[in-house]
């Protein structure tokens, strides 16, 4: 064992409090960026849960949310490339959910096919319920929008854009952010939004490329033919892979809201506050050890070779303090399950918090080398 982690060792309640406040940082880190990672993923659930691999949406859509209609006749455009298996139409847009008693709320209208491999609807329905949805007027709702929604039971009835419509079934963790996703066959989305959709337009084309081809080749070749202006032609729709249009939606998301800058600017305050209190916690060890350095310096070791064992301690105390914070991320994050908080921790983020607050604590050791330009072998005398 070296003598860093060997002094460690043996004042082990002196470097306590470093420890602590070295895994504080990396735990807030983890778990503010998580949870605004998992925040904006309900964002894309559209994308995430279809099996689309290329999306084609209205000139410079935001994100999945705000898509605008387009023509349907775009279809033979996307059919023609030979990459592509086959297309179809995706209808989706906020309306007016009339609850039972009169009171109203915003919801996500989402309409597809209901085949069994469909390119649009949710990827964990079953054959039963989309055999539920082939009904007209027939809805699913998230089980925990329930209350939002004014509804009791599966069986319920509503209305959207004032027309009624009947609750079949329930899927379970598909939340929405800005409203309550409300997912119902084509027909039923083209019957629901009429008044803002006319009949030969839908909100999206998807498309499924064939297993050889690669959809961002196909992105970037169709780009090429129809996403560039010119004097012949203007831009008339976006086209983006599924993992680009998810990736477009977030970070439109992450703007609009400066939610990643309140978070940043929390996170970078622990970051300050574990960097201060391990500083000082160093500083102070430092300084309560400044006879054994004394004594070190008189034998003749080098001043460096002393500074180079504070750094080293302050390096062990950068890897206890993310070790013993990533199964207090994980405890936090099952808690955060229970209370509804969805926190997604993704290898890189965990692997990014960690980088972060080793360069922290090592930056706290630096700062704590000015005690030991202080050690002079002639304190010993006195």
């Amino acid at each position: 064992m070296n003598y860093a982690l060997a002094s460690l060792w043996h004042d082990k309640s002196r470097y306590l409090p470093g420890i602590v406040a070295v895994g504080f940082s990396a735990v807030l880190i983890s778990l503010q960026f998580g949870l605004l990672l998992g925040l904006f993923s309900v964002t894309t659930i559209p994308i995430d849960h279809a099996r689309a691999d290329i999306w084609i949406g209205s000139p410079k859509v935001l994100s999945v949310d705000l898509g605008k209609p387009i023509p349907q006749a775009f279809v033979s455009r996307i059919a023609s490339h030979p990459d592509i298996e086959r297309t179809e139409y995706y209808y989706q847009a906020f309306a007016s959910w009339t609850k039972s008693d009169g009171g109203s709320d915003l919801c996500m209208v989402i309409g597809s096919r209901m085949t069994d491999d469909d390119l649009g609807t949710l990827d964990v329905l079953s054959s039963e319920q989309r055999s539920l949805l082939s009904q007209p007027a027939s809805v699913i709702v998230d089980e925990s929008e329930f209350e939002r929604l004014g509804l009791k039971q599966v069986g319920d009835y509503a209305e959207i854009n004032k027309q009624r419509v009947q609750v079949v079934s329930t899927v379970k963790g598909f939340k929405g952010l800005a409203g309550p996703y409300v997912w119902c066959s084509a027909n039923t989305a083209r019957g629901l939004l009429r008044a803002l959709m006319p009949a030969d337009q839908c909100t999206y084309i998807l498309a499924q490329c064939k297993k050889s081809a690669d959809p961002n080749k196909v992105v970037r070749e169709l780009d090429e033919l129809y996403g560039k202006e010119s004097a012949d032609h203007k831009i008339d729709m976006t086209i983006f892979t599924k993992e680009d249009f998810a990736y477009h939606s977030k970070m439109h998301w992450l703007k609009k809201t400066k939610a990643g800058i309140a978070i940043g600017y929390a996170a970078l305050l622990g970051l300050l506050v574990g960097m201060v209190v391990t500083s000082q916690t160093l500083y102070a060890a430092t300084t309560a050890s400044a006879r054994e350095y004394a004594i070190l310096l008189a034998l003749g070791i080098p001043r460096w070779r002393v500074s180079l064992t504070v750094l080293n301690q302050s390096f062990w105390v950068g890897i206890i303090g993310v070790t013993l914070s990533f199964p207090a991320v994980l405890g936090l994050k099952e808690l955060a399950k229970l209370a509804g908080a969805n926190v997604l921790l993704e290898p890189w983020l965990l692997s990014s918090s960690a980088g972060v607050t080793m360069v922290v604590a090592m930056v706290a050791g630096f700062f704590a080398l000015r005690s030991v330009r202080k050690i002079e072998p002639m304190s010993l005398l006195r």
